[in-house]
């Protein structure tokens, strides 16, 4: 046997590789030069910011500031109520119309949705001006 005839043995050998480690080759997917192709280069997670932003949930819970009032129209009022009755959030919740709010009586709106020909005394309620309009027609008052 001679030196010529001695061929590398290829079993031992692996692809080639080139640039940071990997089988990208050159620059192994890091782009040329700079801080983000250096080695230890890892980007602080975006999502840890935003958590650390996020008060602490130790019990502490906003209170709504824009707590919508419960919607009641002008025809639901017709149905339930007599003549000369007394409106307030407690009547409604006896009546059925309104349900409580977790345990609580819920602000109230009165819309114009519908006629009303009864005359009614509405207390503790927000209304609505065209709302108003009518049960002062119908000779209502409001409080």
């Amino acid at each position: 046997m001679q030196i010529n005839d001695i061929k590398k043995n290829k079993s031992n050998k692996t692809s080639i590789k080139v640039g940071r480690g990997g089988k990208r080759g050159k620059t192994s997917g890091k782009g040329h030069k700079g801080q983000n192709a250096r080695t230890g280069n890892s980007g602080r997670p975006e999502i840890r910011d935003m958590i650390k932003k996020l008060p602490k949930l130790r019990g502490y819970r906003f209170n709504p500031v824009n707590d919508n009032p419960t919607p009641v129209n002008l025809n639901t009022l017709e149905e339930i109520f007599e003549n000369n009755a007394d409106v307030n959030p407690k009547t409604l919740i006896a009546k059925g119309a309104v349900s409580r709010k977790s345990g609580k009586v819920p602000a109230i709106k009165i819309l114009a949705t519908g006629n009303i020909t009864k005359k009614l005394n509405v207390s503790g309620c927000k209304v609505s001006e065209t709302a108003k309009g009518k049960i002062e027609k119908a000779g209502g008052t409001i409080k």
